[in-house]
């Protein structure tokens, strides 16, 4: 926690007790005047007073909330989206920590992998030694899109939706595949992230998600309606194999993912 001490305002006038100008705070966050100003406009982060000459002063309060805006913005998070999340009459302060930190936990773990990557490739080529092809590429994880080819080739064989999958996907480089993988993490980071904030599945951003996530099959696979985007959400309920991909990233969430994938169908029935 920061200790804050009593100071005199450019314009003469006192103030309180732990309260910072705007200069003082936009040195001791790193971000401009500019800044702050429009996190005010906004209606974002207003300062609890002024000084006798109009000034922005700024609290103990003020701080922790600007240091909440900058935690979402290091992980990501649009300008509007924080907005719309600490705006909500329902934001809770350490439920938006513990939910930023396990973003973070995430992303410094998939970090410290690529570094030890890289540190191994570097290490190969100074030495001019060849690198195990799993070691290459074993950091971006186990994903092999064959794994299930029998299965759907009996269940969907004769659909157009499997012939145009199978058509396409027979051109994929394993870069393709990792990029695919890539996308779609962060598409269930993004999920559960919504889920940990306690967003309904019928939240316009949630919805925003499943649209995604609808796309991504439309341009990587086969063309998919929202209709069949929806059959596609109740089987990763019904199905325990994707259900368990879900649920391994937050208990509920494929039943939370299942009710938004369904609400953007509904949506569009509107």
């Amino acid at each position: 926690m920061l200790v804050l001490t009593s100071k005199r305002t450019a314009s003469g006038g006192a103030r309180e007790k732990g309260q910072q100008t705007v200069g003082a705070v936009s040195t001791l966050a790193g971000v401009s005047v500019r800044t702050l100003h429009h996190y005010d406009q906004i209606g974002l982060l207003h300062p609890s007073a002024r000084s006798n000459g109009g000034y922005r002063l700024y609290e103990v309060g003020d701080l922790e909330r600007l240091q909440q805006i900058l935690f979402y913005r290091e992980l990501g998070f649009p300008l509007e989206e924080i907005r719309r999340v600490m705006l909500d009459p329902s934001f809770d302060r350490g439920t938006a920590l513990r939910a930023q930190r396990r973003l973070l936990a995430e992303r410094a773990s998939r970090a410290g992998a690529l570094l030890e990557a890289m540190d191994a490739t570097i290490e190969a080529l100074e030495k001019g030694t060849e690198m195990d092809k799993e070691d290459m590429f074993g950091v971006f994880g186990d994903f092999d899109p064959s794994q299930y080819d029998e299965e759907v080739k009996e269940r969907w064989g004769d659909t157009d939706a499997y012939k145009e999958s199978a058509r396409r996907s027979a051109h994929y480089s394993k870069e393709d595949w990792r990029r695919f993988k890539a996308e779609s993490e962060e598409i269930n980071n993004d999920l559960a992230a919504a889920m940990d904030r306690g967003s309904p599945p019928t939240d316009p951003e949630v919805l925003k998600i499943a649209e995604r996530a609808r796309l991504q099959i439309d341009q990587w696979f086969y063309p998919c309606s929202r209709e069949m985007h929806a059959n596609l959400g109740r089987m990763y309920v019904a199905d325990p194999r994707f259900a368990k991909t879900y649920e391994d990233l937050r208990p509920g969430l494929a039943q939370y993912w299942c009710d938004a994938i369904v609400a953007n169908l509904e949506r569009s029935a509107d």
